[in-house]
């Protein structure tokens, strides 16, 4: 057995190539578990395949390892070693989707704490928000590279071959191709990103978002610890709920819609109810629509293209007798062998016949933009819209009603995406490794996956998040939530004197937007208040709002001038260079941004929304996590999740102090920690408020 000395020497290293900037790419079994597919390491029957190397300065140095394979295994630990010594004598590891090939390295045993450079994140951010596919053929085809991708192996993956059994020869020929086509689109991309007259801000923005990406490695591999128990409860409770709104629902479309069944979970048929029309011609429906200008020229449009819908009575079918088939005779007068499905009634067994009450709800759609091909969106903010209107005319069945369909489509999609997602996602060991990617939206923000947990209702009630507990007996979850992030961040970028005064004065902007909403005739609350207080910060106006809704966000524009300033400001600069940027140097490009007749750019809300979203949920808080992490690195108190603008630790029980004392210090140098981090100057303060408890639901404020 060689000595890990003569290993450089034996595998034709020379001492002036120590340092070497190497590409990495590893290949991977996969299984499946609750239909759905799984290709990290913490399923019991995935592990390392192979790992190809691959140094760019110095293109000969190029290895292709295998690990555990049908066709061989190295039983020795020979290449084990080798791929050990060339991470030691790495000075910048390259790779296309770092986070997955970090996963494995890490999972795998080997060690590698240096730099990165992740070529599919640097082509995400040379994309400036305009998204093009980030996989590494579409990367290679977009640039004509000499290497391609090669995507030989689809086949033995649809004839049901894991990656170890493909063979080993064709298995090799397409890791190498992967590797020598990273090392090129490395080189097409460095050289781009140093043509391009951004300075050092972007270079400081890659090097954090590679920082991160290490960071965001680190924590999904710890996962978040699960209580099954409190799964399940919160399982059943969802459950009942459901059953007791649909319930309600189908009492009330009986009343509606007379013995018309209606299908829940049909947007069509939900639409025919509150809207009391079903589409004529589908296929011409949304076309018609888009000519459609003034609002009399949409009303006649809705007349002209649906028909108004009746409750009705439902009477045996003389056809079927009630049987919801029959049987067909033959020549000779006998039945056939099989009964036939009753066309009359669509093997009901019964036939519906109008009466001459109007059904429904009979709600008007208040513009085109609620079109869609199967009669009127149901959406969220729709419903929202409708309950609204109801309210102000004391519509009780309708509010009632709409708040059901929306509740139903929200607990449907807790248990689908939450309940469901964790169960399914969950190890064997009870963690759930939470995953975050950095490439998905346009401003950076981070993405869930696996399930998505970015896409949890917002606030302190929401039951699933009893179920993640500490790792240990007697530990604590802390929550670090930044105060007003995205208000304080707009009022920065803004400089808006209003706004920078309510923040240095702990103004509850919350609470004044209520007070606004419910002065112009519709009650609210400050936890309802929260989306219309942020929602113009990201472009949002009052057009297709209640009238109350509307009056604030004509009063929003008219408090914070500075703000309704800088977004015409953002407008203008759009239209003249065909791009924007932030603070840190992100650039988000509208090549075919131009001016409307009303005077506002195309692209506006977009425009208004990427310099908020982006500098406060794609700077700030991963460079935040960054300085976080770095601080409980020598402890055993960790980072599990990050959802928005928060960060969720699993606390050891003997650390729980130190931790506080941490999350207060940080508190000091947050203005610090951004300022030295982009070269920016913070004249507004930003905050972290922490509340910590048994779980992620049952939290209380830090005193």
């Amino acid at each position: 057995m060689c000595s890990r000395r003569d290993l450089p020497r034996l595998y034709g290293f020379r001492v002036r190539y120590r340092k070497m900037r190497v590409v990495l790419d590893v290949e991977n079994t996969t299984t499946k578990r609750n239909n759905k597919t799984h290709m990290d390491p913490f399923e019991a029957n995935n592990f390392l395949v192979q790992v190809g190397t691959k140094n760019v300065d110095v293109p000969s140095q190029r290895h292709l390892l295998t690990f555990d394979h049908i066709e061989y295994t190295d039983r020795s630990g020979d290449n084990a070693k080798l791929l050990q010594t060339i991470l030691d004598e790495t000075t910048l590891l390259i790779m296309h989707n770092a986070q997955h090939d970090l996963m494995w390295l890490w999972s795998s045993g080997f060690k590698y704490e240096g730099e990165i450079y992740d070529t599919m994140l640097a082509e995400y951010l040379l994309q400036r928000g305009q998204k093009q596919p980030l996989s590494l053929l579409a990367c290679a085809e977009r640039r004509n590279l000499t290497f391609q991708k090669d995507d030989t192996l689809k086949k033995y993956f649809k004839e049901g071959y894991n990656t170890n059994e493909i063979p080993l020869k064709e298995l090799t020929h397409y890791l190498g191709c992967d590797i020598d086509t990273t090392a090129e689109l490395f080189v097409a991309i460095t050289t781009e990103a140093g043509a391009q007259s951004e300075g050092d801000r972007m270079d400081r923005v890659r090097n954090i978002t590679f920082r991160v990406c290490q960071a965001l490695t680190r924590m999904y591999m710890r996962g978040f610890r699960v209580d099954r128990r409190a799964l399940q409860e919160v399982r059943e409770l969802f459950k009942q709920e459901k059953a007791d709104i649909e319930k309600r629902l189908f009492s009330q479309i009986r009343e509606l819609m007379g013995d018309t069944p209606v299908n829940l979970n049909s947007p069509e048929q939900v639409s025919q109810v509150i809207f009391s029309r079903a589409v004529i011609d589908k296929k011409e429906w949304v076309d018609l629509f888009a000519f459609t200008r003034t609002p009399q020229e949409f009303k006649d449009a809705v007349a002209a293209n649906s028909r108004m819908l009746n409750r009705t009575v439902a009477s045996s079918c003389p056809t079927c007798n009630g049987e919801g088939s029959h049987y067909k005779k033959k020549k000779d007068g006998s039945n056939f062998k099989n009964p036939s499905r009753c066309v009359d009634c669509l093997s009901r067994g019964y036939q519906l016949k109008p009466t001459n009450r109007t059904a429904g709800l009979m709600f008007n759609p208040p513009n085109k933009t609620w079109v869609s091909n199967n009669g009127f969106s149901t959406s969220k903010g729709n419903l929202d819209i409708l309950i609204s209107t109801a309210k102000t005319r004391g519509m009780a069945p309708a509010i009632q009603f709409l708040e059901d369909v929306q509740r139903l489509s929200a607990v449907s999609t807790y248990l689908s995406s939450f309940v469901d997602g964790i169960a399914n996602y969950t190890k064997e060991d009870g963690f759930l490794h939470v995953g975050l990617t950095q490439h998905i939206t346009a401003t950076g923000r981070f993405s869930g996956r696996n399930p998505n947990m970015q896409n949890m209702p917002r606030g302190g009630t929401f039951p699933v998040k009893r179920v993640f507990v500490s790792r240990w007996q007697g530990g604590h979850i802390l929550e670090a939530d930044f105060a007003q992030l995205e208000f304080r961040v707009a009022a920065y970028l803004a400089q808006d004197k209003t706004a920078m005064e309510e923040i240095n004065t702990g103004f509850d902007v919350h609470a004044y937007t209520a007070k606004v909403i419910t002065n112009a005739g519709q009650p609210i609350s400050r936890l309802h208040s929260k989306a219309h207080t942020f929602a113009p910060l990201f472009g949002a106006s009052g057009f297709g709002k209640s009238k109350a809704e509307a009056a604030y966000y004509k009063h929003f524009n008219e408090k914070y001038e500075g703000v309704a300033k800088w977004h015409k400001k953002l407008g203008n600069e759009a239209i003249r260079y065909g791009k924007i940027a932030t603070p840190s140097g992100r650039q988000f490009a509208f090549p075919d941004v131009e001016r409307r007749k009303n005077g506002q750019p195309s692209h506006f809300t977009m425009i208004k929304n990427y310099p908020v979203q982006s500098f406060a949920t794609g700077d700030i808080v991963p460079v935040v996590l960054l300085e976080l992490d770095k601080r409980l690195e020598p402890m055993k108190t960790c980072i599990v999740n990050s959802v928005h603008d928060s960060m969720v630790l699993d606390i050891h029980p003997h650390e729980k102090e130190y931790v506080l004392q941490i999350i207060s210090d940080l508190n000091i140098d947050l203005s610090k920690i951004i300022e030295e981090a982009y070269d920016v100057k913070m004249n507004v303060p930003m905050l972290l408020e922490a509340k910590i408890g048994p779980n992620w639901l049952d939290l209380k404020d830090v005193s």
